[in-house]
């Protein structure tokens, strides 16, 4: 018996025949135009926004995100201060600000609701415009890095896919896969926040890549202080300067590739941009800003379902109103502490940013299976935590050796584990229904399957 071989997924575009036979080629040269992509992503997103507006002024059941409304009440507490809402850093005192932390579950840096004050001047959706911006801005720097560095990387000089013209070409293609995501899109226009610390990760990567060290890790600095998980990218940041200069034979020559003068520059500059960012909201803000922002998850028990399967435990032990919870031994403590969460987390995602970590041509491949990992075991896991990764996507897929049977697989089981589990989810949260085991149990075949796509996806491009 014969085997015939799969195709090999390469770059964008291939198998012509393929998109000829679904009648989509108008739509592919469509989006072959960068400046098309632009137009389409920026009308798409303005007016979602327009929509949102009339959709909470029509419905109970609110387009825009809760978290919106967060951030909008800070940045007003802020504008507003009075006698129980004042900041309590030196300087707060000294500028009269208020205190974003009057309301309640703002647990963000405070330089979300100063980026939000606009809301107060101008219209209560500048924030949603300013999200959608930090998309398109987003998806700018995916493009200069496709056209720039990764696209001329995997190219032979001698095909036809290595000229400017069809260069250009891909990079559209891919770019639009982040720009028209409708899990982007949608959550940037419903006022979440995460187009902007995307943004700043994707520039933190365009300046490593450009071997920029020192805009890299002042960069690194700011996105760690917007939210605290881009941290574990110094680890392959410190890899790749590290052996830009060559490694010496055994583990001494590997640990001079690691702690040398460039390194520790790298480290120090991104450890002052973290910390001085943090001292200046200490100064103005006080004791409320570093609980709430950094305290606060230390002890944070979140009992509400979601897709991680460490809920459920948290769940089963959580203190409500009333409940009577016994003593627990030491080592029940030490199980339920979300500390204890933390260690496979640290261990596979640092550990994969030292394996992985060592050139800059496999940077963009190892911050992806970082973060891939650090979702899959955190303890808290919403859909908005798969951006973090799949921000990579359009930068990663020129590099993956994958057949287009197994790429549809892959997809396949990403989303239906997702489906599996928000099947499971609705009963619980619409109808009603005590599901929560049954819930933990599809939580479990979540994480099963996505690791198993994340092993996929690193066989693809190791292989």
């Amino acid at each position: 018996m014969r085997i015939v071989p799969q195709p090999v997924i390469k770059l964008i575009p291939y198998h012509d025949m393929v998109l000829n036979r679904l009648s989509v080629r108008p739509f592919v040269d469509l989006l072959a135009s960068f400046h098309n992509v632009l137009i389409i992503s920026t009308l798409l997103r303005i007016i979602l926004i327009l929509y949102s507006e009339w959709h909470d002024a029509h419905s109970v059941v609110k387009y825009t995100d809760i978290d919106y409304r967060v951030f909008s009440d800070a940045a007003r507490f802020i504008l507003h201060p009075g006698p129980e809402n004042k900041a309590q850093g030196i300087l707060g005192a000294a500028l009269g600000v208020g205190d974003p932390y009057t309301r309640q579950t703002y647990r963000y840096t405070p330089l979300l609701a100063l980026l939000l004050l606009p809301n107060e001047w101008i219209h209560i959706s500048f924030g949603k415009y300013l999200f959608a911006g930090c998309d398109i801005l987003a998806g700018i720097l995916i493009y200069k890095l496709l056209v720039s560095t990764v696209l001329p990387s995997v190219r032979k000089p001698s095909s036809d896919n290595s000229s400017p013209s069809s260069i250009i070409r891909q990079a559209s293609l891919l770019t639009s896969i982040h720009l028209l995501n409708p899990l982007v899109f949608s959550i940037s226009t419903r006022g979440s926040s995460e187009s902007v610390l995307a943004l700043f990760v994707l520039l933190t990567l365009y300046c490593a890549l450009e071997r920029k060290w020192t805009l890299a890790a002042l960069a690194l600095g700011l996105s760690t202080h917007w939210k605290i998980y881009p941290f574990i990218y110094g680890v392959a940041c410190i890899g790749v300067i590290g052996s830009e200069r060559g490694m010496g034979k055994g583990w001494k020559g590997w640990l001079r590739s690691v702690v040398n003068w460039r390194t520790v520059k790298f480290g120090l500059i991104s450890a002052a941009s973290f910390v001085g960012l943090n001292v200046l909201m200490y100064l103005i803000w006080g004791y409320p800003f570093l609980y709430e922002s950094y305290l606060y998850h230390l002890h944070r028990r979140d009992h509400r379902h979601n897709f991680s399967p460490y809920f459920y435990l948290i769940y089963l032990t959580y203190p409500f109103p009333g409940d009577s919870i016994p003593e627990l031994s030491f080592w029940r403590q030490v199980i339920r502490s979300p500390l204890t969460s933390f260690l496979p987390q640290m261990i596979l995602s640092l550990g994969g940013g030292l394996v992985f970590g060592r050139s800059k041509r496999h940077l963009t491949f190892t911050w992806f299976v970082q973060t891939f990992v650090f979702v899959i075991f955190n303890r808290v896991c919403t859909s908005q935590y798969f951006l973090w990764y799949t921000l990579f996507l359009p930068l990663l897929i020129p590099q993956l050796k994958m057949t287009a049977r197994w790429a549809a697989i892959y997809t396949a089981v990403w989303f239906g584990a997702q489906a599996l589990w928000l099947s499971e989810a609705y009963k619980l949260e619409f109808i009603g229904e005590h599901v929560f085991f049954g819930l933990w149990v599809r939580g479990l075949v979540y994480m099963v399957a996505h690791t198993w796509v994340l092993a996929g996806v690193m066989n693809a491009y190791l292989g």
